[in-house]
């Protein structure tokens, strides 16, 4: 007589060998990728595919990076380092020239035994605040009120979360 080692399997236990449902027909239709219904899952494993994002609120307002404020800012910080430059750099530069070029018009006395020289080498200090001075005056006149627009701006799109 013959034992069968392995018992017959309880009505419990699946009949299939995975409980996990059966692959799709390769002849049934493929579900559209636009569909709402679930994906099915090549491996029971596989993680679920991540919801499309969803779109965000547009600011009221363009964010700052795009802003033309910005552009105005540029070109009048611009225009100041160039007037301040120029004027400082301009000097010296007529200074040299003058040493260089003109020695005759260097060497004249202007008062008392000075000589013109010494007068516009002197006057390079003078010039030199002038043109810090310039550089201020302009900065307060021209450039701070646009950065502190654009800086009062940045602090309402912050708070708004744009």
């Amino acid at each position: 007589m013959s034992h069968d080692p392995y018992p017959p399997a309880p009505s419990s236990y699946p009949s299939a060998p995975y409980p996990y449902p059966s692959a799709p027909s390769p002849y049934s239709s493929a579900p559209s990728p636009y569909s709402s219904a679930p994906a099915q899952l090549t491996y029971p494993w596989q993680p679920l595919p991540p919801e499309p994002p969803r779109p965000r609120p547009r600011p009221h307002r363009t964010p700052l990076g795009h802003h033309s404020d910005l552009r105005v800012l540029r070109t009048a910080y611009r225009w100041q380092r160039r007037t301040a430059t120029l004027t400082a750099l301009g000097y010296f530069t007529l200074f040299l020239v003058l040493s260089a070029f003109a020695p005759d018009v260097m060497t004249t006395t202007v008062s008392d035994g000075v000589p013109a020289g010494l007068l516009l080498a002197l006057l390079q200090l003078p010039v030199t605040w002038l043109a810090i001075a310039l550089y201020e005056h302009t900065a307060r006149r021209q450039v701070d009120p646009i950065a502190d627009r654009i800086r009062k701006q940045a602090e309402l799109d912050a708070r708004r979360g744009a």
